[in-house]
C-alpha cells in the first residue's frame, strides 16, 4: 500500500503519511490543494454556492475519514473526485421532491453558452447567454446519475477517460459510453435552440 502512494508523488504521499500518523494539521494542506477543485465540481451539481459548501464539507470530512483506507491505486484527487461525487449525488438524492438546476455558471465565468452567442451584442448576448443556460440546466436534468456525472467529468472539469472510469468505478468502455449517451441526449435536447431563426 505504501509504495502504491509513494508513486502519485513524494510531496502529497509525505502529507497522506503524516495525516495517517496523526498529524490533523497535515490534512489542511490537502484541503488547500483540493477545495478549489471540489467546490467547482460540487457547483457544478448543485447549481448554488451554499449547497456546494455542503458537498465540499462533507467530501473533506469523508476524505478524512477514510484516509487510512486510502490504497493509492488511483491518484488522490481521483479518489476524491470520487468521494465529492457521492456527496453531490446523495445531495441530489435528497433534493428530488424539489428538483433544481443541475448546472449553473458562476456570474464571472464565460460559459459554454456565453461562447457559443460570442458574436451578438452585450445585452441580448447576455440575454441569449441566460436562456441557453437555462435550456442546458433542464437538458442536464434528462440525465441519469451516472450519464450527468460522466458528462459534467468530462465536458466541464476536462478529465480523461481513464479518470472518469476510476471516479465512477466503471470500465473504460462504460464511462465512455455514459458519456456519448448524455451528449446525444444533450444535443437532442438542445437541438430546437441550436437551429438559426427564421
Amino acid at each position: 500500500m505504501d509504495s502504491q502512494i509513494r508513486q502519485m508523488g513524494s510531496d502529497e504521499a509525505a502529507v497522506i503519511a503524516r495525516v495517517r500518523g496523526g498529524d490533523r494539521e497535515a490534512f489542511r494542506e490537502l484541503v488547500e490543494r483540493y477545495s478549489e477543485m471540489v467546490f467547482r465540481l460540487a457547483y457544478r451539481f448543485a447549481g448554488n454556492q451554499d449547497d456546494a459548501d455542503d458537498i465540499v464539507q462533507e467530501a473533506f470530512l469523508r476524505a478524512y475519514r477514510g484516509l487510512q483506507k486510502f490504497e493509492g491505486s488511483a491518484s488522490f484527487s481521483t479518489w476524491l473526485y470520487r468521494i465529492a461525487t457521492n456527496c453531490a449525488l446523495d445531495m441530489l438524492d435528497r433534493r428530488k421532491s424539489q428538483p433544481q438546476p443541475a448546472v449553473v455558471a458562476d456570474e464571472d465565468e464565460e460559459t459554454p453558452e456565453e461562447r457559443i452567442v460570442s458574436h451578438y451584442p452585450d445585452q441580448e448576448r447576455t440575454l441569449l447567454a441566460r436562456e441557453m443556460r437555462t435550456q442546458v440546466n433542464a437538458a442536464m436534468a434528462t440525465l441519469t446519475p451516472l450519464e450527468r456525472t460522466a458528462f459534467v467529468l468530462r465536458h466541464f472539469e476536462q478529465r480523461s477517460i481513464e479518470e472518469i472510469a476510476q471516479t465512477l468505478e466503471v470500465r473504460s468502455g462504460a464511462a465512455k459510453h455514459s458519456i456519448f449517451r448524455a451528449v446525444e441526449k444533450m444535443r437532442r435536447a438542445l437541438e430546437p435552440a441550436m437551429r438559426p431563426a427564421r
